[in-house]
């Protein structure tokens, strides 16, 4: 539900009405639930699809009925070569400057606050940055629910007129 949402309001401000923004960037931080099944054979996208799947579904689902049907593949697909949408892993954001996106990190819950720190200083003039995740199912071994980045943004801006916090409370 957090994620769709996210996604909703960032496809309605670049494909909708208002066009506020010129891209929609969706982008997640890789990091496996459980034991990691290790090497993985053939290209980087290949390796990649399980991990942006979760984040495909949902733009599917607002594009066409949810399935992988030809015309919603094609509008995505479209869409991607436009460059109006990217998903991408966190690990291939530095080095770039984003402007007039908005640009929305899944799962935060499994930054840190140095990772988070590189995403936001990516944010060109004109950029939105969303956050979403629950601090209940964090993966990664190196935060927990009050060193993750998730609940360091909503500490850090929380007296902020620019910045915003949802809490959902039932999905």
């Amino acid at each position: 539900g957090k994620t769709l949402c996210a996604i909703a309001a960032g496809y309605e401000q670049v494909l909708g009405g208002s066009r506020t923004f010129k891209s929609l960037i969706v982008s997640r931080p890789v990091h496996p639930m459980g034991r990691d099944i290790g090497f993985l054979p053939g290209t980087a996208d290949e390796k990649m699809e399980p991990w942006i799947a979760p984040i495909k579904d949902n733009l599917r689902f607002l594009i066409g009925d949810g399935t992988k049907s030809k015309s919603t593949e094609e509008t995505l697909n479209h869409l991607m070569e436009k460059g109006l949408i990217e998903v991408e892993i966190i690990a291939y954001i530095r080095g770039r400057s984003i402007p007039k996106a908005f640009m929305i990190i899944d799962e935060a819950q499994n930054l840190s606050g140095h990772e988070l720190k590189t995403i936001i200083t990516r944010c060109g003039e004109g950029t939105k940055i969303v956050l979403t995740g629950d601090i209940e199912q964090i993966d990664n071994l190196s935060v927990d629910a009050t060193t993750n980045a998730l609940t360091i943004a909503v500490e850090k801006f929380k007296d902020s007129p620019l910045a915003g916090h949802v809490t959902l409370v039932k999905g």
